[in-house]
This record gives structure tokens, C-alpha cells and sequence, in this order.
């Protein structure tokens, strides 16, 4: 117990007064106090941890000189003392860096160079500010992004309306444009309004509640910002799997939106009560052509739909039945089910019984002279499910220390 105690006091001492350390004391004062606080959960054991600390605090003193009014704050978390701390954070790797905004967790964490410009410009560039400004709403109409989930928020600045779509505004920067009227437009008090802008110009949806109800207006926005369905890049494929669920991924041709809306009105319809145990995602099937080519099709085959468990992938035998009721639905629960691994082992069987009648009946052999196999070529029987691709896509074990979780 003395060896713990001098070892939390020798910690203390090595962080700058610049870098604050959390335990599970004061985690939610100091998370809930500051409009953005950068927390670098890490522990002494590890190597990468110990690289990073000195870059840490050096950028947390570069932040804090060009910025000397600015409320954020930067944390050290060791979760090895802290382990309760970490474990509430869902910290399955060290070091990870996360972001926190009044206490919410941004859902995006750092993954970046591990420099000290780097560092301040990501903390900076995050603390500038996430809404967007118009003049006039025909100049909105004009700038926003309609590819995009937009949210226009017409009230004034100064009070708790504004305060909050200011903070959501960097805590859902990832998913949503928020536009507040620019600094001098003039707003009456009945022109206070928030909507939401669909993509592609589908008809928008007015907020009915308090803005000043923060929780209530973040559960909304969250609603309304963060899709069922989201779009797996090689950007941000690391942090997906990093949620630990199973993938089920709509391999489409990009310029189809037809395609891609019989997938998503699907997923909306049959698996929203399974949010929670399947990750549905849309990929660009010209870019993730190597996964692809593990289910034996091609650019050609898109649109192309499978489930990747990073143990196997499974593909959806018949892209025509999608939009049938009950069937994407049907695919997910046989995953968890198990169905899935034993059908495929069951029609594997199937093709070897098929396989060995062929041969008994042209009385081929499995021997050196006879090469009637080679003349009438068959299919070898896969007696596995193609192994997962997107494992190979999790963090790296040159970056990070992984935590093995057994649940996972």
C-alpha cells in the first residue's frame, strides 16, 4: 500500500501545473466544470504511454501561454491507479485521447500525430468553435452543405439558448452543420426557431421543446445528427471497430443513391430495436474492393451486402430479397444466433457430398495418372466463412497497448 501511495504522490509531482489528474473523486467536477477538457488516459507500464507523457504536458504549456483565457483544461488519467475511471470511459487501449465538452464525451477521440503542434492545434481548433454563421437565409440556403445534416438555429447570443447550441455545436461537430445568424442580425423574440435540414433537401423537422433544456435538446439533436447509418472510411475505420460490434456493411456504388436508400430505409425499418448489437455501415465499394474480393466479387457484383464479426464474414445470399420484410432482420439474428456459422457448415457439407458423387460417378480417382479433374474443373468446398478483413483494421499494436477484453 506505501508503494502505491509514493507512487500516486511521485505522479502528481512529475505533471505541470498545466495538466490536471483525474481519479474517480473528482472526475465529474473536473469534466463538468470546464467547457472543454482533453483527457490522455494512459498507464506507466506502457511504452507508448511514456513517450507521449512529456509531449502531453509540454503542449498542455504551449496551449495554456497562447491561450491564457481559454476554459479548457488538461488531464492526465493513470489507469492503472485509476482503473475505475477508465473502465467508466470504456478505455480498452493506451494511450487514448478523448475530448470532453461540459462533461459529454465527443464520440471521436484523437488519433493523430503525437507531437506537441499537433496536439495544441487539434485542442485550439476544436476550442474556436464548431457553429457556422449567415447573414441572410438567402445566404444559407447558398453555403450549406445539403450533402450534409444541417440545423439552423435562429436565437440570440449572450444567453442560455445560444450557450447551448454553442457546446453542442463542438460536441456533434463530426455530424451536423449548426448555423446560428451572424454577430449584429437582428432577432426579434418571436423569431427564436431551431430546425433540422435533412440531406438532400427532404423536408425539415422544427424543434417543439426549451432550448434552454440542455439534456432534452442534446437527445434531440443527437436524434437527428448521429445516422443509424453511417459511412466506414479508411479514416475512421479504426474507431468503429473499436466500438465492438459486428459490421454489417452495404458495399455500393457511391453514385447510386437509389441503391444505397433500399439499404438504409431497410436498416431503419427492420433494425432499429438492434442498434446496439449490429454497426450498419455504408462503404464505398471502388475504394474497399480487397474485402470484396475475400467474398469473391468484384465492382462488378456492387451492390454487395455482408456481415463481418472480425472472426468471419458472411454474405447476404440474395441482394433482391433486401427490401422483402423480415429478411435483413432475419440475417442479424442468425448471426447472434449462431445460424449463420452452422448453415454455411451445412452447405459446405452438402457441397462435399456433391463433390465426392461427382466423382463416383465419372469414377475419378484422387490419384497421379487420373486428370479428369483437371479437365472438368470443381469448385474446391470452403469447409470455414471467409475470415474477417476488418480485424486487420483495428488499432495497431505499433501505436498502442491493447487491453484484451474477453467480452469482445
Amino acid at each position: 500500500m506505501r508503494e502505491l501511495v509514493v507512487l500516486a504522490i511521485s505522479i502528481h509531482l512529475a505533471l505541470p501545473n498545466d495538466v490536471a489528474f483525474m481519479t474517480s473523486d473528482n472526475a465529474d467536477e473536473l469534466l463538468k466544470k470546464h467547457q472543454l477538457v482533453f483527457v490522455s488516459f494512459g498507464a506507466d507500464w506502457c511504452p507508448y504511454s511514456q513517450a507521449l507523457r512529456p509531449i502531453f504536458n509540454e503542449a498542455a504549456t504551449k496551449f495554456k501561454q497562447d491561450n491564457p483565457l481559454a476554459d479548457v483544461l488538461w488531464v492526465y488519467v493513470d489507469c492503472v491507479m485509476e482503473a475505475e475511471v477508465c473502465t467508466r470511459f470504456f478505455i480498452s487501449k493506451y494511450p487514448t485521447m478523448k475530448v470532453f465538452v461540459y462533461g459529454d464525451m465527443m464520440k471521436n477521440e484523437y488519433r493523430s500525430s503525437r507531437t506537441v503542434d499537433s496536439l495544441v492545434a487539434f485542442v485550439a481548433g476544436h476550442y474556436a468553435g464548431s457553429v457556422k454563421e449567415f447573414h441572410k437565409h438567402e445566404d444559407l440556403s447558398k453555403r450549406m452543405d445539403k450533402s450534409r445534416r444541417n440545423v439552423v438555429a435562429y436565437v440570440k447570443r449572450g444567453g442560455e439558448e445560444y450557450k447551448n447550441i454553442y457546446n453542442l455545436a463542438l460536441l456533434l461537430r463530426d455530424y451536423c452543420d449548426i448555423w446560428v445568424p451572424a454577430v449584429g442580425t437582428l432577432l426579434s423574440d418571436t423569431e427564436t426557431r431551431l430546425y433540422y435540414v435533412p440531406p438532400d433537401n427532404e423536408r425539415t423537422t422544427d424543434f417543439v421543446g426549451d432550448i434552454k433544456n440542455y439534456t432534452y435538446l442534446k437527445q434531440w439533436l443527437s436524434d437527428k445528427c448521429i445516422p443509424l447509418v453511417r459511412e466506414v472510411t479508411f479514416e475512421n475505420v479504426e474507431g468503429l471497430t473499436e466500438e465492438g460490434l459486428p459490421f454489417l456493411i452495404y458495399f455500393r456504388d457511391p453514385a447510386k443513391k437509389d441503391d444505397e436508400k433500399v439499404f438504409t430505409d431497410a436498416v431503419v425499418r427492420e433494425l432499429y430495436d438492434q442498434r446496439m448489437s449490429i454497426n450498419p455501415l455504408l462503404a464505398d465499394g471502388m475504394k474497399f474492393v480487397h474485402p470484396l474480393r475475400h467474398l469473391g466479387k468484384t465492382t462488378k457484383d456492387l451492390p454487395v451486402l455482408a456481415i463481418d464479426s472480425f472472426v468471419h464474414m458472411y454474405l447476404f445470399p440474395d441482394i433482391s430479397q433486401l427490401s422483402q420484410p423480415g429478411v435483413l432482420k432475419q440475417f442479424v439474428e442468425d448471426l447472434h444466433s449462431g445460424a449463420l456459422h452452422k448453415r454455411f457448415h451445412q452447405e459446405a457439407e452438402i457441397k462435399r457430398v456433391e463433390l465426392e458423387k461427382f466423382k463416383k460417378e465419372h469414377n475419378i480417382e484422387a490419384d497421379l495418372e487420373d486428370r479428369r479433374e483437371e479437365q472438368n474443373p470443381v469448385e474446391p468446398v470452403k469447409t470455414a466463412p471467409p475470415e474477417s478483413v476488418f480485424k486487420e483494421l483495428k488499432p495497431s499494436e505499433k501505436r498502442y497497448s491493447l487491453l484484451q477484453k474477453t467480452e469482445l
